[in-house]
């Protein structure tokens, strides 16, 4: 009796073993989009600006002159590097330029002007920004500022030429979308003063100009 039952035991123990259970399939892990890396892109927009000048007489009495409304399409590309830190905040640079007609002029009917044509147009501007945001997977919305250049003209004053190159600022914020692993899309707004000049024309009549505008324009990317 005792044999018998060790070599039931034995066979029980052997079916025990024999058994097999189910494995619960693991879950594949599916990559978390990253924005680290160079990118090259194009994009397409709109800019409305104004210009406005302000002077002194050669007798010391102050003028003011404001151009009528400025606003064209523009259009260019970007260049830049994003760093995605493990809190999923994301850090940048991005150089631009683009081109546009941005512009309006008319003849001054009064003042120590009367009669010359003053105007203010923009023929191609760049910025050189950092960037700072915060990444929801594929979505990231940031703000952005940094140095603003551009071709400026406020027309011929008393035989002087008012043509340059204006260094300023720039302030905005937009937000990227990542269609694909290398391909982002966004929308972005700018506020871009490009400062101003000061001239002394032949009849000491002194002359303070300015140049400002928003940009709003929609940005495609290619990340590498």
């Amino acid at each position: 009796m005792s044999a018998l039952a060790l070599l039931g035991c034995g066979a029980a123990s052997a079916a025990d073993l024999a058994t097999k259970y189910p494995v619960k399939a693991i879950a594949p892990v599916v990559p978390v989009f990253s924005w680290t890396g160079f990118y090259i892109g194009a994009n397409v927009g709109y800019a409305w600006g104004s210009t406005d000048f302000h002077g002194n007489t050669r007798t010391g009495l102050p003028y003011s002159y404001s151009v009528g409304g400025q606003d064209d399409w523009l259009g260019g590309g970007q260049i830049g590097y994003n760093y995605q830190f493990a809190n999923n905040v994301v850090v940048g640079i991005e150089a631009d330029i683009d081109w546009t007609g941005i512009g309006s002029s008319g003849v001054a009917v009064n003042g120590p002007l009367a009669g010359q044509t003053i105007n203010g147009s923009l023929d191609y501007f760049g910025t050189v920004r950092a960037r700072l945001g915060y990444a929801f997977d594929k979505f990231l919305p940031y703000i952005t500022g940094g140095a603003a250049w551009g071709h400026v003209d406020y027309g011929n004053i008393y035989g002087v030429g008012t043509s340059s190159t204006n260094w300023g600022w720039t302030i905005g914020a937009g937000f990227e979308y990542a269609v694909t692993n290398n391909i982002t899309a966004g929308l972005e707004y700018l506020y871009v003063d490009l400062g101003g000049n000061n001239y002394l024309f032949p009849n000491l009549t002194s002359l303070d100009t300015s140049f400002n505008m928003s940009v709003l324009r929609a940005r495609v990317n290619y990340k590498f």
